[in-house]
């Protein structure tokens, strides 16, 4: 293919990517009579942003969001970083097996564990409750997946140094492995703070508290049964939007860097 015509194709593909977010920052600026017109707006305004703002907990339901996925982000990253670490370099019988088994949870969505994952965090007395929110986001077999395929990379060398001087497993884990796998942690935290970020189903299956809304969950309580406020919507999804942006803007190198040495195509 020509490099003109590849440019063309580049270009092409780009505009269609983007064409949606204009018209998204585009309709949240919008009267809200006019907010499905195909013509340009007759004038811009402020109103559905300043509306989301003032009058919607946004701010609460941020904040929930991001204790959530802080919350989640650290917790699986020293969990799955363990994990991986044990069975990309321990020997014990069934490390195979069970490596295994976690990858096959892949295949698992949540839908079809939600009603046995929610009769036990109410046997639990998790509903409604930030643990409820935090405690079942933390298991991810694709955080151990990668994390195992990186270290799996690190030269041996490095630990047996490590050993002679001393360490247990669990020192050579932390100031060995750790230090050298900050560019996989990384894009994994992106990842991690950005699907609990967005997460939506289980929030709305384990709270009803309304201070315990998170934000797609807030987001969604302004749409009513016969009638939805799409302007409110909108200017409250670009809000929602912004620290998820500013996250992947922060982390996308890394992110990058990381499924490359993982070996994943």
């Amino acid at each position: 293919m020509p490099v003109r015509l590849r440019a063309i194709v580049g270009y092409v593909l780009a505009m269609v990517t983007v064409a949606p977010l204009v018209w998204l920052l585009v309709a949240v600026l919008r009267p809200a009579d006019e907010l499905f017109a195909v013509t340009l707006p007759s004038r811009l305004t402020l109103d559905n942003l300043l509306f989301v703002l003032t009058e919607v907990p946004i701010g609460r339901y941020m904040v929930n969001s991001a204790i959530v996925s802080v919350a989640v982000t650290v917790i699986a990253l020293v969990l799955h970083s363990m994990a991986a670490y044990a069975l990309a370099r321990l020997r014990f019988p069934g490390r195979q097996v069970i490596f295994s088994m976690i990858v096959s949870t892949l295949l698992v969505s949540l839908p079809v564990i939600l009603v046995p994952l929610f009769l036990v965090a109410r046997e639990l007395g998790l509903l409604d409750t930030y643990a409820g929110l935090i405690l079942p986001a933390i298991f991810h077999a694709f955080g151990i997946f990668l994390l195992r395929q990186y270290y799996l990379t690190i030269p041996r060398e490095l630990e047996e140094a490590a050993d002679l001087d001393g360490c247990g497993y669990l020192r050579r884990w932390w100031q060995v492995v750790v230090p050298l796998s900050r560019p996989v942690l990384a894009s994994l935290a992106v990842l991690f703070f950005l699907a609990n970020w967005n997460a939506f189903l289980w929030p709305l299956t384990a709270t009803r508290d309304p201070d315990l809304r998170v934000v797609q969950v807030g987001i969604s309580t302004l749409q009513g049964q016969y009638g939805s406020a799409w302007n409110y919507v909108l200017a409250a999804t670009v809000i929602a939007a912004v620290p998820t942006l500013v996250a992947f803007v922060l982390g996308q190198r890394r992110l990058v860097e990381a499924i490359k040495t993982s070996g994943l195509k």
